[in-house]
């Protein structure tokens, strides 16, 4: 059994396209998660825990499940042990690639940033480095039976 989205139309203050923006990625804790999956591979709640930005427990658990509940990612349980997820990326996740890439441009050309290894990858090739991500993630995806 996946866990996917539980609702596609949430209330929202406005009907804005940046306030739904805001209301589904505003805090630090979900872009960095989107963040782990997307760059880093995490897909398990362990990988989140030891992030090196030390994101408390209760806050972990709320940020997966309301980025569950935006349909962002989507959880399945463990094969080799129910009890525990494991996180995937969906379409919705992925088409964030883009946005997160310019985030991280953006913060690199204004302020003194760290992993410039990945800024320059993101620079020298961005099309590239999207794709990558992209494919990566397209054949994670579960294959229809």
């Amino acid at each position: 059994m996946t866990l996917v989205a539980k609702h596609n139309k949430l209330s929202r203050r406005s009907g804005c396209p940046l306030n739904a923006s805001v209301e589904m990625l505003g805090d630090r804790w979900s872009l960095l998660i989107i963040r782990d999956m997307m760059l880093r591979g995490f897909r398990t709640y362990k990988e989140f825990m030891d992030c090196y930005e030390g994101i408390a427990t209760n806050i972990l658990a709320d940020r997966l499940q309301k980025l569950v509940s935006y349909g962002i990612i989507e959880g399945e349980p463990d094969p080799s042990d129910g009890r525990k997820l494991i996180y995937r990326l969906t379409k919705k996740g992925i088409d964030l690639a883009p946005v997160l890439t310019e985030m991280v441009l953006w913060a690199a050309a204004h302020e003194d940033t760290g992993n410039q290894e990945l800024v320059r990858l993101m620079r020298a090739d961005k099309e590239k480095f999207l794709a990558g991500v992209r494919m990566r993630w397209s054949n994670d995806r579960p294959k229809p039976s």
